[in-house]
């Protein structure tokens, strides 16, 4: 009878393969209109070009360039309507507290150049929380703006012959560790309220918190980023897209990191459901990433906003505690829905799959105790994974499962010590099939209730991408 049935939704599939229900962005080369908000613009050339050194720079490594640094953009941008301007950095090492960047603009690093962070806080002007967190991370006051910093911005490019942004993130690591923090510490790049963003071809290392944090922003290209920092360091996320719509995350990107390599986000609690921006359109391919604590891809745990249309292709992890992770809790709110992961390759991992529904980290006390998040339709193929401790840990939350969780073709070797019990799970439910070893009894669905809907359904979205 199964069997029957199987075969009856297969041919059903097929016959209504022209209808769509939600549309779901195509990554094939070939154009299409769905691949559409997918594709980005040829970095621009610019009309004008000057050198850092044109503004009283000095490459020493001990002089402040600050004011050099916004000297020169603030020149630059009268070039905004006549094609843009490009400042160039060129060979040296270039101490600089945080500078505000401008639109129709590039930022180009030689293979040599190498901007020092500065240790002095007065070199760092401090913000405003962000609306959709309420209070800052570190401390509940405001935040030191990131180093390169930009609010209302549009044709903006970072990038570089692999030239480094050094964050000399100990100075703020043993102060976070030290608990004498009056502020959030400062990211190395962020962007605000922007679109037509691309960060290229840079080296990264030792940020003092996060990397790059693009916020309530659109149209976003970060590529070929080099993401360094001690794995012990605290919150040195590599990527994390926030409240963003169109992001690619791609081309080798390489992130050795102290926390998740990518982190997935869109608000804190009653925050980010107050603020309301998702983060969805979000492509991430090609990405090695290696951090013993942490994630390679985390969605969440501020996801209040919700998160949704994620594709995740080609990922490596090595020594990486977790794949991809689901971060959420009670009070949360908001929704992570339609991922879609494929050709994930994992080695040496504490769990291949986690997903969390007790990260219990709260902005304050007035957060509303009754807002559930919504975890839907997570989708994984063709995954491979050794020498890992334990297969899966998936806990949900009572009452209010995770659901649609569908596994097909993923093979996870266990390590000599690995758990007795590869796979731990709770208040999940979802179905597998080609799975090694066997998935718990809530990942078995029952093809006739409903499971084999539910699989066949992520069959077919994921031979639609390609």
């Amino acid at each position: 009878m199964k069997s029957l049935l199987l075969g009856h939704l297969v041919l059903c599939l097929l016959l209504i393969g022209g209808c769509e229900g939600r549309k779901v962005p195509n990554l094939s080369q070939d154009k299409s209109d769905s691949e559409s908000s997918f594709e980005y613009n040829a970095i621009s050339c610019r009309a004008h070009s000057f050198s850092l050194t044109d503004f009283g720079a000095v490459g020493d490594g001990k002089t402040s360039n600050t004011k050099a640094f916004q000297a020169g953009i603030n020149h630059l941008r009268q070039f905004s309507a006549q094609g843009g301007a490009q400042l160039y950095v060129p060979a040296g090492k270039y101490l600089t507290g945080s500078f505000n960047l401008t639109s129709h603009f590039t930022l180009y690093l030689h293979k040599e150049a190498v901007l020092l962070a500065s240790q002095d806080p007065q070199e760092w002007p401090v913000l405003k929380p962000l609306p959709s967190y309420g209070r800052g991370r570190d401390a509940p006051e405001g935040r030191y703006a990131s180093l390169l910093f930009g609010t209302n911005l549009t044709d903006v490019v970072i990038t570089g012959d692999n030239g480094t942004i050094d964050g000399q993130g100990e100075f703020w690591w043993n102060k976070f560790h030290s608990k004498k923090l009056q502020y959030t510490r400062p990211y190395l790049i962020e962007v605000m309220f922007s679109s037509n963003v691309q960060i290229l071809n840079l080296t990264l290392i030792n940020s003092p918190s996060w990397n790059v944090h693009p916020i309530y922003s659109s149209d976003i290209l970060v590529q070929g980023l080099t993401i360094l920092a001690p794995v012990s360091s605290p919150n040195t996320d590599g990527v994390n897209p926030d409240s963003c719509t169109n992001v690619k995350i791609e081309e080798y990107c390489y992130i050795v990191s102290g926390d998740d390599c990518v982190a997935v986000k869109s608000g804190w609690d009653q925050y980010g459901v107050s603020f309301g921006m998702p983060t969805k359109q979000l492509v991430i391919r090609r990405l090695t990433c290696v951090s013993p604590y942490s994630a390679a891809i985390a969605l969440g745990s501020e996801m209040s906003g919700g998160i949704e249309d994620v594709r995740a292709e080609d990922i490596v992890a090595v020594e990486t505690e977790s794949g991809v992770r689901i971060k959420t809790a009670v009070g949360r709110g908001g929704y992570v829905r339609d991922v879609y992961v494929r050709r994930m390759e994992m080695h040496t991992m504490k769990w291949a799959f986690k997903m969390s529904g007790d990260y219990g980290s709260h902005a304050d006390e007035g957060y509303d105790k009754n807002a559930f998040p919504e975890i839907k339709g997570i989708y994984y193929r063709d995954v491979v994974a050794d020498n890992v401790t334990m297969a899966a840990r998936l806990e949900g939350i009572e009452g209010h499962p995770f659901t649609g969780i569908c596994m097909s073709n993923v093979t996870v070797g266990l390590a000599a010590k690995a758990k007795k019990q590869p796979w731990s799970c709770s208040d999940v439910k979802g179905v597998a099939s080609g799975v090694t070893p066997m998935p718990c009894d809530l990942l078995q669905g029952d093809f006739v209730n409903g499971g084999g809907v539910i699989f066949l359904w992520m069959w077919y979205q994921l031979t639609r991408w390609r």
